[in-house]
């Protein structure tokens, strides 16, 4: 039996005894929280484990001159496609709109046609979305801290 279950039990039953807007709110936060820590994670170019991202594949030697490519998924990690939601019962950070596709794409290593007209490629899986040990860590302090701000307000 784990040494922590009357512990979960009790934490179980504080949040349940927060109101739903209460709940809300914390989700949201949460869900912030992590979007802002999940997009520097990507800007740095790792996965959750830590690891570097796989490269891009060379270019061809004849390539376009003068063209500047930009960090991989720099676009893709702006809160225009990556969002954070909250609701009562959940806190969900999820790519919007047509992104969704290419960013399953690399997550899990997937075929892709990058073009309309061009082969499939094998894509390596870089993982966009994900959890560490700090993000679990943070997801608790801010439990806690909700927790504890909605104490002291009913006092």
């Amino acid at each position: 039996m784990n040494d922590f279950k009357p512990f979960d039990d009790k934490l179980a039953a504080l949040i349940a005894s927060l109101s739903p807007s209460g709940r809300r709110r914390m989700a949201s936060d949460i869900a912030k929280k992590l979007r802002q820590r999940q997009q520097r994670r990507i800007k740095s170019q790792k996965a959750p484990d830590g690891t570097p991202y796989a490269a891009r594949r060379q270019q061809p030697i004849r390539a376009k001159n003068g063209r500047i490519k930009r960090e991989m998924f720099a676009r893709l990690r702006t809160s225009r496609f990556l969002k954070a939601k909250g609701s009562d019962s959940e806190a969900a950070i999820e790519f919007a709109g047509k992104v969704q596709r290419m960013a399953k794409v690399h997550q899990y290593g997937l075929r892709d046609k990058p073009g309309p007209k061009s082969q499939a490629v094998e894509y390596p899986a870089r993982p966009l979305l994900g959890f560490d040990k700090q993000s679990k860590k943070q997801i608790e302090e801010l439990v806690i801290q909700h927790l504890f701000e909605n104490y002291h307000s009913q006092e």
